[in-house]
């Protein structure tokens, strides 16, 4: 059994390090920059607003959500949500999250193929990242208690295709997130919302917010990574 646990700290402690220290940096760039105010002190909700009406997207509902930093966009009801501080207050940080979040619906209303294709896969993911392990472990102890490894390997190897679709889905969530922060940058530049210095606020902090997609990629690659290390260990053992 310790073979098994052994995995969790190559593969998995590096990637919870890293998520920790990377969540850290985002709230603090958030913090710092709520901090400061935008020349023409819009609040978020309003930059959003304005994004979607300039661009035509009149039907997309901008709505406050709770939970701290827990914006984002709804492209089945086509709403963009938006928590407290960033609704209500005219800060770079702000503005900076709600710009990006109407990014995500200019992707939409495009037809994006990144944000389509991850649309298309979220059933998929919901049903893979909570069964795909539980299937894995299931083989695994059908192998390790009944002796059963053809049967157990198996199973086991078709719970790691579920739980590859929860890797692809964080790979593929990359170019959408980065590429509605650019937007973002691009647009509240264009409209005059932000100068060139609360631009460089708005980088700092979409940048670092980035960075815990990256950290997700790589912990769902490292996880699928491990459970393919155990059953090709597996095998080899019972060959």
């Amino acid at each position: 059994m310790f073979f098994y646990d052994s995995t969790f700290l190559c593969f998995l402690l590096p990637a919870l390090i890293l998520g920790f220290i990377v969540q850290m940096v985002v709230k603090s760039k958030f913090n710092q920059y709520a901090q400061v105010r935008t020349m023409r002190g819009l609040t978020g909700a309003q930059v959003a607003r304005q994004i979607l009406d300039t661009n035509g997207l009149h039907d997309v509902t901008v709505e406050e959500t709770q939970g701290f930093l827990s914006d984002h966009y709804d492209p089945r009801s086509r709403t963009l949500r938006l928590s407290p501080e960033v609704a209500r207050v005219p800060s770079v940080s702000a503005v900076g999250v709600a710009a990006h979040e109407a990014g995500h619906a200019l992707q939409h209303a495009t037809g994006y193929v990144p944000l389509q294709l991850r649309s298309f896969m979220v059933p998929a993911v919901q049903f893979g990242s909570w069964l795909g392990p539980l299937i894995i472990i299931s083989g695994i102890f059908l192998e390790m208690l009944f002796r059963l490894s053809s049967l157990g390997l198996a199973l086991a190897w078709f719970g790691v295709g579920l739980y590859a679709l929860v890797a692809l889905f964080a790979v593929i969530t990359l170019p959408v997130e980065l590429d509605a922060s650019a937007r973002a940058k691009k647009l509240l530049y264009q409209y005059n919302i932000v100068d060139q210095r609360e631009l460089s606020g708005v980088s700092s902090v979409l940048n670092a917010a980035a960075w815990t997609y990256v950290v997700a990629a790589i912990a769902a690659l490292l996880e699928l990574a491990r459970w393919i290390f155990i059953l090709v260990g597996m095998g080899r053992r019972n060959d």
